[in-house]
């Protein structure tokens, strides 16, 4: 028998269940694996002495309290505790604030619909399409009141 099969069954060894004789033959001709059986069976007698600590008095007095804690229920601002839901709302405001910046929401003229003409939105539109032609209009008042246009120059 090999080492390497021996060390599985040496935890069943120390533990006190019965040695195969392949094993046996093994751990009389390989000191390694007899002293790795030795100091696990003094693990185990170690441990077979060992008393846990008794818990205090008062455990299951705080340990009640922390659960009664722990089920009541969060205040509404209580997600904001949670890092990747704090993240998905900065996330959320960032986006909204880029979409209220001044000039991303304003629609250029060419995409207004035209008024109906006789209101008043609908007048300033005409003159504003029309400014070149009513900025030229002062010139007919440096014409003379009384001549008819002959259209000679």
């Amino acid at each position: 028998m090999k080492c390497a099969q021996i060390g599985e069954q040496l935890m069943d060894m120390a533990a006190g269940s019965p040695v195969k004789t392949g094993a046996e033959e093994h751990l009389r001709g390989c000191a390694a694996c007899a002293a790795r059986l030795q100091a696990l069976r003094q693990t185990m007698d170690l441990l077979d002495e060992w008393q846990a600590p008794e818990p205090s008095p008062y455990f299951a007095a705080r340990l009640q309290a922390r659960l009664r804690e722990e089920a009541r229920p969060q205040p509404w601002l209580g997600w904001l505790r949670k890092p990747v839901l704090a993240l998905a709302m900065m996330l959320l405001l960032a986006v909204g604030g880029m979409l209220v910046i001044p000039g991303h929401l304003a629609v250029p003229v060419e995409q207004v619909a035209p008024s109906a003409p006789g209101t008043a939105v609908g007048d300033l539109q005409v003159l504003d399409k029309n400014h070149d032609l009513l900025a030229n209009f002062d010139l007919l008042d440096d014409l003379p009141a009384g001549e008819p246009d002959s259209g000679t120059p």
